[in-house]
């Protein structure tokens, strides 16, 4: 209100009854409709005031309304400006983490909140993850468990449902205040949702602002806002989460590629003698436990060695490939296959260990001048001589498996080992556990069947005429390996 009264003194404060008065020359009256207006009439009376005011009143009223509007579409060009940079982001190429933190950055700047962030939902951890934030360092954030009962966001993600507090509506305050460390209590927390044909939308994250500037309070235009980005970046999330997943297989997809060509670099035979030898490993994941060596030993003896780590993938192809490197080195500074086991225990009983495996290995000296076999067998069960006759001799287990036991004394066996009439014939689990459509096990009388009928003509037709019966078995996948050595 202003005026000046006698004496140019100041007029004192408008009534607590709202009505008109008089101060020295002037009448002062409230504008009816707009409360904390007051207009001076000098030399005017309260008749004046009365023809006058609503004349004033619908001016003043429409000037009010004129500059509510501006800042209606003052907020409203914010918003669409927000949505567009989004859009316009979410159009690029960007990765996961970038495309959030622009986003959280420009919904923080139009709703006036000093924080935001961006949480996306991990379902092998079945927790949400920092992926983004504005004011705050998500680098510094745990997971939040998805049924952590103190979490908002894990809330908000559960029960697919926006949570908002506003401090000035008295409403219930957020359980476990004692770990917010915002600076104001109003937030806002939004779910981002993933839309499904035919079923409910799924969450894949969270979007949430705090700590607003100016008032502490989000008004009704905030949130729907926020909800509006939410469901704008839900798609762009999920796609770009799949694209990186993709890229993921693909590193994934090349890696193992080159660890299989790396393991049948390492499992393809460098033996170069007259003995007839022949092997093969069929891996049931690309890379895997099973494995096989050849190794010249002095004297003219050759030195055969079949194995099995209890395991599939990368951490068995590991193990295999540790034994392979350290067979050939322990098979000639040992004396005998026995001692051979005890040097290679020595070497991975800590890998077989820390990674909970075991192994199960057959090795054995050919010595055909001398007309004999000498073997070691850590727990394999499926290794055979088949004689002349085509009788098959079981060779059966002089230690248990490595990693299993605490042996450290192995012991050896020896057989009978006829020049051109007997044959040693090893394969691993995978070969006789396979079963037919009908449940029927591949079995080692069918393993040696195939042998005993191709022998003859060659150790390599021997291991492809088991392979090519393998053909109509499969059951549950498992490395299968054959070895066959003709004497």
């Amino acid at each position: 209100m202003g005026g000046v009264g006698p004496d140019d003194r100041p007029p004192p404060d408008p009534p607590d009854d709202n009505v008109g008065f008089r101060w020295g020359r002037s009448w002062f009256s409230p504008l009816s409709g707009l409360d904390g207006y007051w207009v001076e009439l000098e030399h005017g009376g309260e008749e004046d005031a009365r023809r006058a005011m609503p004349i004033l009143a619908s001016l003043l009223g429409t000037e009010r309304d004129s500059l509510a509007l501006v800042q209606q579409l003052h907020d409203r060009l914010e918003e669409i400006e927000l949505l567009y940079t989004i859009t316009e982001t979410l159009g690029r190429t960007l990765g996961l983490a970038a495309s959030a933190r622009t986003i959280v950055r420009e919904v923080a700047t139009v709703v006036g909140a000093r924080r935001a962030s961006i949480l996306v939902y991990d379902a092998e951890a079945r927790s949400l993850q920092p992926v983004a934030g504005w004011g705050i360092d998500v680098a510094q954030f745990e997971p939040v468990p998805v049924d952590d009962p103190c979490s908002i966001a894990a809330r908000v993600f559960r029960e697919r449902e926006p949570v908002e507090y506003d401090p000035r509506n008295g409403g219930d305050a957020p359980p476990c205040e004692e770990g917010r460390t915002y600076r104001g209590a109003a937030f806002v927390s939004v779910p981002i949702l993933y839309p499904q044909p035919g079923e409910p939308p799924r969450a894949i994250g969270v979007l949430s602002v705090t700590d607003r500037v100016g008032t502490d309070s989000f008004s009704d235009g905030d949130r729907r806002l926020l909800a509006a980005v939410a469901s704008q970046v839900a798609a762009s999330i999920e796609n770009q989460r799949l694209i990186e997943r993709d890229r993921e297989q693909q590193r994934v997809r090349r890696e193992l590629e080159l660890a299989r060509d790396l393991q049948l670099r390492l499992l393809k035979p460098r033996y170069q003698g007259a003995a007839d030898i022949a092997a093969h490993c069929l891996q049931a994941e690309g890379v895997g436990g099973d494995f096989y060596n050849f190794i010249r030993l002095p004297e003219h003896r050759l030195g055969v060695m079949l194995g099995d780590v209890s395991s599939h993938g990368f951490a068995a192809a590991l193990v295999m490939a540790l034994v392979l490197s350290a067979s050939a080195i322990h098979a000639e500074e040992a004396d005998s296959p026995g001692d051979v086991l005890r040097l290679l225990l020595d070497s991975v009983g800590s890998d077989l260990e820390d990674t909970e495996m075991s192994l199960s290995l057959f090795y054995a000296v050919s010595d055909r001048e001398h007309r004999v076999l000498r073997y070691a067998n850590a727990g394999h069960p499926h290794a055979f001589v088949m004689r002349g006759d085509g009788a098959a001799e079981r060779l059966g287990a002089t230690a248990p498996p490595l990693g299993l036991g605490s042996e450290t004394h192995f012991t050896s066996a020896a057989t009978v080992w006829e020049r051109g009439a007997d044959s040693l014939v090893l394969c691993t689990d995978g070969v006789v556990d396979a079963r037919n459509g009908d449940g029927d096990r591949f079995g080692e009388e069918r393993l040696l069947e195939c042998v005993r009928a191709a022998r003859r003509q060659g150790s390599r037709a021997a291991v492809d005429a088991v392979f090519a019966a393998l053909q109509g078995y499969s059951g549950d996948p498992d490395d299968r390996s054959v070895l066959v050595l003709n004497a």
